[in-house]
């Protein structure tokens, strides 16, 4: 397992040489286990942070079929080698159905002649709406995420910041800010509020030691409603010198640029924000309003362009929209986000959307993810997209990784784990989709796509029954998109039922009189019933129609009785290029 060179670990009466392969009690070599040990540096390099089972099982065991028993044993093994340390009676917590963590206070420091880096955990716990004004919630939130990205400009390479969604597990929670740092890794918490006074806003915001609870730093900033975008600056400023990190001229110019100078367009934008993270076809179609208006207001708003961008081209295969429609708006507002904010990771993921969903022009895309990533490395959703479009490609070894890195920014992001699903069942590993399926929906138990994916891995691993169940409550919670439907049809036609697969393939047929269904939905359940011509003729109508889910047919184990077929070869080369494998 890699480790950081020239560096150790100091914790009670121990050292930890990860390089060496050595821990030490009082300078004596502590016998352990290869696997055993490589657990101990992951436990111990995540100094605090919980470690889920799977994170253990990827990273130690690098994606050998193993277990979890396996794991258990090497905890033990743990416990036992670390009990002769006598300051702690147990270094190792574990936390129920879910992983481990490191308890005991862990020291970092380097081997002679060598420089560490320190690196220090920030999360922004939801800004509170104190106003009487339930319509300033958007505000509140706009300012949570804001901060989020701001802060974690300052000094990626020193101050990583845990994403929003993490974040926002904890609005209205009575877990002490001791716990939350507990739970999340965070050396630091940010707290801050909002409230009403008169014409006026007070913005309340302080900076709380997690670990002890002390409170570093305190300010309020009084603002016009409209008008409170110097607030990020200005907190982004205060937090990198409480923490004693230098904000660069570069980074300072880079925050003062990402927002619009527009305060009523900043207004707007946010209250856009508010509805998009929603994540439901009716918010999403007010967040669109919203980006609209903030773009007519700022021509040159990046940020409201990428929202526009994002909406339009995440919406086929969110949400069914015609991808001939909104791929021309989508591509726009790309365009002219890239144009007004090259330096913002956000226009170049906007891009990466367009070019991956829409274009099928995949290297195009991973050089935009690429390039969002180097511009701010502690955006969980450029890492998350680059897994996927990694593991369509069939290089699964690189997108579970990048899917790994998303879930550490973004440990408690619903999508992270959803998508992270999808990323491990396209690598054929279904009993890690299914387990990822379930964290997914215990963090959000009606979001939808969680449950698509509970119910493919249910199908690979024989249980219909529980795949029939996921996707009843896949259709409920995503107003009947179409790929819960072609999805109960596949089932039914592999499981002989052929008469109710047919009545699925009606259903689509009637569905299509009022509104767009993928073709490939068609595809996919003539494909279950073993009719090969009809799902060929439906995957020609799909590629006409740039059906966006023409990208699972690389990697998708549904579609592997056509993959010796020269037409399935045929399509994909001409859909996507010569560069992407047909087969697996």
């Amino acid at each position: 397992m890699p480790s950081s060179p020239k560096i150790e670990y100091k914790f009670s009466n121990f050292r930890l040489l990860p390089n060496d392969k050595q821990l030490l009690l009082n300078d004596t070599p502590v016998p352990l286990a290869p696997k055993a040990f490589d657990t101990l540096c992951l436990l111990v390099e995540s100094q605090g942070r919980l470690v889920e089972k799977n994170e253990f099982l990827e990273r130690v065991w690098q994606g050998s079929f193993v277990e979890e028993v396996v794991l258990a044993h090497a905890i033990s093994q743990l416990r036992k080698a670390l009990q002769n340390g006598a300051e702690e009676t147990d270094f190792i917590e574990t936390v129920p159905k879910r992983g481990y963590r490191f308890r005991a206070r862990v020291e970092l420091i380097a081997a002679e002649g060598s420089e560490v880096s320190s690196r220090t955990t920030l999360a922004v716990l939801p800004f509170e709406n104190l106003s009487a004004d339930p319509e300033r919630e958007y505000l509140a939130m706009g300012l949570t995420e804001e901060a989020i990205v701001a802060l974690g400009q300052i000094d990626p390479d020193h101050l990583g910041v845990i994403g929003r969604t993490s974040a926002m597990v904890y609005k209205g929670t009575t877990k002490s800010l001791a716990e939350i740092g507990r739970d999340l890794g965070a050396d630091f918490l940010v707290e801050g509020s909002i409230r009403s006074e008169g014409s006026r806003l007070r913005i309340t915001s302080r900076l709380v030691r997690a670990r002890d609870q002390i409170q570093m730093w305190s300010d309020s900033y009084d603002s016009e409603p409209g008008n409170v975008i110097e607030f990020q600056r200005e907190l982004s400023v205060a937090i990198a010198e409480q923490v004693h990190l230098r904000l660069s001229p570069e980074r300072l110019r880079g925050l003062a640029r990402r927002q619009t100078r527009h305060g009523e367009a900043y207004d707007v934008y946010l209250r856009g924000r508010y509805f998009w993270n929603q994540l439901s076809p009716p918010t999403t179609r007010r967040a669109l309003q919203f980006y609209a208006r903030a773009t007519e207001l700022d021509p040159n708003y990046a940020l409201a362009w990428c929202g526009l961008a994002d909406a339009y081209a995440t919406s086929p295969i969110n949400g069914d929209a015609n991808p001939l429609e909104v791929g021309p708006r989508s591509r726009e507002a790309a365009q002219r986000a890239v144009s007004a904010g090259s330096h913002l990771g956000e226009a170049h993921a906007s891009t990466g959307f367009v070019k991956f969903w829409l274009d099928w022009d995949w290297p195009a895309a991973e050089r935009a993810f690429r390039r969002a990533i180097a511009l701010d490395p502690n955006y969980s959703l450029a890492h998350r997209s680059l897994g996927i479009i990694l593991s369509h490609s069939n290089r699964h070894q690189e997108a579970l990784s990048a899917a790994r890195r998303a879930r550490e920014l973004d440990p408690l992001d619903f999508i992270n784990q959803a998508l992270s699903a999808q990323i491990a069942f396209n690598a054929r590993d279904f009993q890690a989709a299914m387990e990822f399926g379930r964290r997914a929906t215990v963090l959000d138990p009606e979001f939808w796509v969680s449950y698509i994916q509970l119910a493919q891995a249910y199908e690979q691993l024989g249980d219909s029954d529980a795949a029939f169940e996921a996707l009843q409550k896949a259709g409920q919670f995503s107003s009947g998109n179409s790929k819960s439907i072609a999805m109960r049809g596949y089932l039914f036609a592999k499981l002989g039922r052929t008469g109710e697969a047919l009545e699925v393939l009606k259903t689509l047929e009637a569905v299509s009189r009022e509104r767009y269904v993928p073709p490939y939905a068609t595809a996919l359940v003539h494909a279950g019933l073993g009719e090969a011509d009809a799902a060929f003729e439906w995957l020609e109508r799909a590629f006409d129609a740039r059906d966006v889910h023409l990208a699972f047919l690389p990697v998708d184990p549904k579609w592997d009785p056509l993959r010796a077929d020269s037409r399935f070869r045929e399509l994909i080369s001409r859909a996507f290029g010569d560069g992407v494998a047909a087969d697996r």
